[in-house]
């Protein structure tokens, strides 16, 4: 039985040396591995470089990954060699939004420096939607149990969980967990149709995630 996580920030290359991100420190993508290898999985932790949680755990298979679209050939690679191998996914890497179409000057013109001048007043950068990771997991591993993350800071509890119950039903994935300042401490992990189940801290929630993939695993041979 493989599992596939995600975990860590991508980042979007404004040139060679700069680049936007996300804050991410890729802590829950080592304790889900953990986890995981401990009930019989062959972990697979796909890790973006700007993670900071650097531990690896015993029997766990590591990737890095710098970009969303490096990610996405990564999982499309996983999804025509060992797609009938692959349980669960947890998709919890902190995606870019948006990617770096272009970057001006104060005048208006194009900059194509490799490294862009750092004495300059003003930089306009021109920025386009990211591709999405999430809904494309269900066609490219149908049979394995798939989870997602939601992470809002603003609005009410009531209103992330809408959110995160959107999410579920947009992705096609079997799960969400919630998380974010405006969940509040902890992660909520939401099912279809279920009210949603509170975990305390990262580890409890591994714990869950990892109990709840072997069961499927085990429902479906």
């Amino acid at each position: 039985m493989i599992a596939v996580i995600t975990t860590g920030p991508s980042s979007a290359p404004i040139d060679e040396v700069r680049r936007m991100t996300n804050f991410a420190t890729g802590e829950i993508g080592a304790l889900l591995a953990e986890a995981l290898a401990a009930r019989g999985f062959q972990p697979i932790l796909l890790r973006a470089h700007g993670a900071t949680h650097t531990h690896v755990p015993n029997g766990v298979v590591l990737h890095e990954f710098t970009t969303n679209q490096d990610l996405a050939v990564s999982l499309q690679n996983l999804a025509e060699t060992r797609a009938a191998d692959i349980r669960a996914i947890f998709h919890a890497a902190a995606l870019t939004d948006y990617a770096v179409t272009s970057v001006q000057g104060p005048d208006g013109s194009l900059l194509n420096s490799p490294k862009i001048p750092g004495h300059l007043p003003r930089l306009h950068l021109v920025l386009e939607p990211a591709a999405k990771i999430l809904p494309l997991l269900r066609g490219w591993f149908p049979q394995a149990w798939i989870v997602g993350w939601k992470y809002e800071l603003s609005g009410s509890r009531e209103e992330a969980a809408d959110l995160a119950r959107a999410q579920l039903k947009q992705s096609h994935c079997d799960a969400t967990v919630l998380n974010g300042a405006a969940y509040g401490p902890g992660f909520a992990l939401l099912e279809d149709k279920q009210p949603p189940c509170h975990y305390p801290t990262k580890r409890e929630l591994a714990q869950i995630l990892a109990s709840r993939a072997e069961a499927f695993a085990k429902s479906d041979k």
